[in-house]
C-alpha cells in the first residue's frame, strides 16, 4: 500500500513538472524594448561580495563560531537568491537569442548564437552553484567556489548588449541595466 502511494505521488510530481515545462516553453519571447519586465535584477558586485573567500575568511576570524555560521548562512541564502535570478534570466535570454538567430543579418545571427551558448552555459553553472550553495548552507564551514557563475553572467550581459546594439541600438544601455 505504501509503495503504491509513493508511486502515485511520484507520478503526480512528474506530471506537474511536465506541465510546468510545457507552460514555460510556450511563453512569448520578450521584446528587447521591454526586457526589464521579464528579467530579475542581479547585483553582480553584491553577489561577488557574498561569495568572496576573503570576506568569508574575515568573518571567520572576527566572529565567534556560532555567530559566524549564522551570518554565513544568511550570506549564502542571499547568494542563492542571486544565483537563482541568474538562472532565470538565462532562460529568458535563451528565448531572446533563439528568436534573434533567425535574423537574416549574419552578424545579428552570430551574436544571437553566442548569446544562446552563454545563456545555456550560465544556466548549467547556476544549477551547479545552487547545489553547492545549498550544501554550504547546511555545512557553512565547507569551502567550494561558485565564482564561475558571476563571470559567466557578466559574459552573458555583454553578449546581450552586443545583440541589442545590432538590433535596437537605442535600447542597449537600458537592456544592460535591466539584468
Amino acid at each position: 500500500m505504501m509503495t503504491t502511494l509513493l508511486l502515485i505521488a511520484l507520478a503526480v510530481v512528474a506530471v506537474l513538472a511536465l506541465v510546468r515545462a510545457a507552460r514555460r516553453h510556450y511563453q512569448p519571447v520578450p521584446d528587447l524594448q521591454v526586457l526589464e519586465e521579464y528579467t530579475r535584477p542581479v547585483d553582480l558586485a553584491a553577489l561577488r561580495n557574498l561569495i568572496d573567500p576573503a570576506e568569508e575568511d574575515y568573518l571567520r576570524e572576527h566572529l565567534p563560531a556560532d555567530k559566524y555560521r549564522a551570518i554565513q548562512r544568511e550570506r549564502l541564502r542571499a547568494a542563492l537568491e542571486y544565483v537563482q535570478r541568474t538562472a532565470y534570466n538565462g532562460a529568458i535570454l535563451v528565448r531572446v537569442g533563439e528568436a534573434a538567430r533567425r535574423n537574416p543579418n549574419s552578424e545579428v545571427a552570430a551574436a544571437a548564437r553566442e548569446l544562446v551558448n552563454n545563456a545555456m552555459r550560465l544556466r548549467m553553472n547556476a544549477r551547479l552553484a545552487m547545489v553547492v550553495l545549498y550544501e554550504q548552507i547546511v555545512l557553512p564551514d565547507v569551502r567550494i567556489s561558485v565564482g564561475q557563475v558571476t563571470d559567466t553572467y557578466e559574459n552573458l550581459t555583454q553578449g546581450l548588449v552586443r545583440l541589442t546594439r545590432l538590433q535596437h541600438p537605442v535600447y542597449a544601455a537600458r537592456v544592460s541595466s535591466s539584468i
